[in-house]
């Protein structure tokens, strides 16, 4: 038995050194080529704090850098039939699938990119859809009309909006046509004087 402190024989032999992957990872990768569950959570212990940096360092975003350590673990385990331990250490196959998956978000931010500036530059070049002056007069007519009281109100809606004559409006409202004509001349002088000074008026 070792002393405390002095650490295991192995460790302690002239010439030995650590597997800088840790211990087992001959023995972990061949349980992940069989498909062990156990081997898969194993692997995101050791080696997703590896992949997050990798990912971190090339994107630059802590939210993609986890997107991205997420979508490598879950390819790897998809596709372990894949992975030959007698070829490669499982770590090392880990960043080889976290580099195609970092450069996918690239491309994947370059295509958003240059939507988003299609998008800009469509929604720039389209040109502004004018306004039909008489459908703004109508609802400034409108809106004033209603401030007035009848029969004047009555009578500037049928000039305006059903295009009668003083002597048309006269026949239905059954008004003389002196009336008629009084009453549009002193609405319209009422209404000019205050959009004059509403400023609708220039």
């Amino acid at each position: 038995m070792s002393a405390p402190g002095t650490g295991s024989a192995d460790s302690a032999r002239p010439g030995h050194r650590l597997d800088p992957d840790g211990e087992g990872v001959e023995e972990l990768g061949a349980a992940f080529a069989r498909g062990d569950e156990t081997a898969i959570a194993e692997a995101y212990r050791r080696w997703s704090a590896l992949v997050h940096t990798v990912a971190l360092r090339s994107l630059g975003s802590v939210t993609d850098a986890e997107d991205v350590t997420q979508q490598v673990f879950v390819e790897a385990w998809r596709s372990r039939q894949r992975f030959d331990p007698d070829k490669s250490r499982l770590p090392a196959w880990l960043l080889g699938i976290t580099r195609h998956v970092v450069a996918d978000t690239h491309e994947k931010r370059a295509r958003d990119r240059r939507l988003r500036d299609k998008t800009v530059a469509s929604t720039s070049d389209r040109p502004v859809p004018s306004v039909d002056a008489r459908v703004v007069d109508r609802v400034v007519v409108a809106d004033e009309l209603d401030k007035l009281g009848d029969p004047q109100r009555t009578i500037l809606r049928l000039a305006f909006f059903d295009d009668l004559t003083h002597d048309q409006i006269a026949n239905r409202l059954d008004l003389p046509l002196g009336t008629v004509k009084s009453h549009v001349r002193r609405s319209l002088a009422r209404l000019r004087t205050r959009w004059e000074v509403d400023g609708a008026v220039r």
